[in-house]
């Protein structure tokens, strides 16, 4: 039997078939996967997830594909890091990161692409695409190379180099758009409608994509010996990976794969651009930001597509939301490198600064068992960490000048050297 009903509406309840489509007809809210339950707690169990595949495959059973043809480049199950030294330096006693700089393209991206695009390889479309802020462009072109189809891609004009330069190499149409990541999804919107048989990952088929980042959930609680946190956070641009990775813990219970399910859901946002994390703390209305501008350029999403249900996720589990400064940001980078060696661009950064704005105002407590989700690696945002790195001093190839350098009166750190950015 299928497991896939066909698709929910999440205002109204109306249903359809697992068709492309994204909006509902009655009462125009968005749609959902809509799963029988009962068929998938007959065919799942812990030892058939232990013996699948090292990815977000291994989960299949709690996906909406109906075959076997996945576009697999072997996103997700990353390591759960006990970050303890993180932790130490923040306070906390169990902190936990789920590194997801180490996917195929670099971001958790890989996950809600691997799900989507193997969506819409059942749907025999004729091309693929999205509207991204970088991370989400890489991560389509990559699987879109994989399964020989065209992929078209809108972007804002303005986002880091690196992310450009890394979805232009796997060779898809990638189209700039002035303006910012609203204007460049208007656009894909409206190409999208002209094309009924393209598959836009983050538009007509948001449905299924947005599955894909279920899986986090999935694999912390694995990870945890089949347990789930206190309390998780996650960075929030459009606020849909907040709520599937809320989803996702809840749906272990639902089938008997965790006893229980009590997590607080906590999300962060960057302060130049944060209508989510806004209205949690004013328990207020998701109010669009026009203008702003920010570091976090992958969380610069102003009209938040699932904005009204990630406040709702984070407050109906005794979460907050933290609106960290573009200063925090970048500060936070460094820190979760200098701890735990991991690199994360500024949405990562987000995330570790909006852990530790939670953790000093007390909502999150000391002795909890914390989850943060790191989205993306670093590398993909060099041109805006430079400013904040310095150039290494440079000396004679002497044991002298190292000794001089290096002399408990000369602290290395201190030297006086010139910004990378100006060399």
């Amino acid at each position: 039997m299928s497991r896939v009903i066909g698709l929910k509406c999440r205002e109204c309840g109306a249903q359809y078939p697992a068709i492309i489509q994204n909006t509902c007809y009655e009462c125009f809210g968005p749609l959902e996967v809509n799963y029988d339950w009962d068929v998938i707690s007959d065919q799942i169990d812990k030892k058939k997830i232990e013996a699948g595949p090292k990815s977000i495959w291994r989960y299949a059973d709690l996906l909406p594909l109906e075959s076997e043809k996945r576009i697999d480049l072997g996103a997700g199950f990353n390591k759960l890091h006990h970050a303890q030294r993180l932790g130490a330096a923040l306070g906390l006693d169990q902190l936990y990161i789920l590194d997801e700089s180490v996917n195929p393209t670099n971001s958790f991206k890989d996950r809600v692409t691997s799900v989507a695009i193997s969506k819409a390889i059942e749907f025999n479309v004729k091309a693929v695409g999205c509207a991204s802020t970088g991370n989400l462009a890489a991560a389509v072109g990559a699987h879109a190379a994989k399964a020989g189809l065209p992929a078209y891609i809108f972007i804002p004009a303005t986002i880091e180099l690196g992310k450009i330069v890394q979805m232009l190499v796997y060779g898809p149409n990638v189209i700039a758009v002035e303006g910012t990541y609203d204007d460049a999804n208007r656009l894909a919107s409206e190409v999208a409608d002209s094309h009924p048989d393209w598959a836009f990952v983050n538009i007509n088929i948001r449905p299924y994509y947005t599955e894909g980042s279920k899986t986090l959930a999935y694999e912390t609680a694995e990870q945890l010996n089949w347990q789930t946190p206190d309390h998780i956070v996650a960075p929030m641009a459009s606020g849909a990976l907040l709520c599937a990775i809320s989803r996702g813990f809840n749906e272990l219970e639902q089938v008997g794969l965790v006893d229980i399910s009590n997590v607080k859901i906590s999300g962060s946002q960057p302060l130049n651009c944060s209508p989510i994390s806004s209205a949690v703390q004013k328990n207020g209305e998701v109010i669009p930001v026009r203008n702003f501008e920010t570091v976090a350029h992958s969380l610069a999403i102003g009209n938040p597509a699932d904005g009204y249900y990630a406040k709702k996720t984070i407050l109906d589990s005794g979460g907050f939301a933290a609106t960290p400064t573009d200063t925090e940001i970048i500060e936070a980078i460094h820190l979760l490198a200098r701890t735990e060696g991991i690199f994360t661009e500024p949405a990562g950064g987000t995330t570790v600064a909006g852990l530790k704005k939670l953790v000093e105002s007390g909502h999150i407590q000391h002795d909890e068992r914390v989850v943060v989700y790191v989205t993306g690696n670093g590398l993909k945002a060099q041109d805006t960490l430079l400013k904040s790195l310095q150039r290494p001093p440079v000396i004679k190839p002497m044991l002298g000048e190292f000794e001089r350098l290096s002399a408990p009166k000369l602290d290395i750190h201190k030297q006086q050297v010139a910004p990378i950015i100006n060399s």
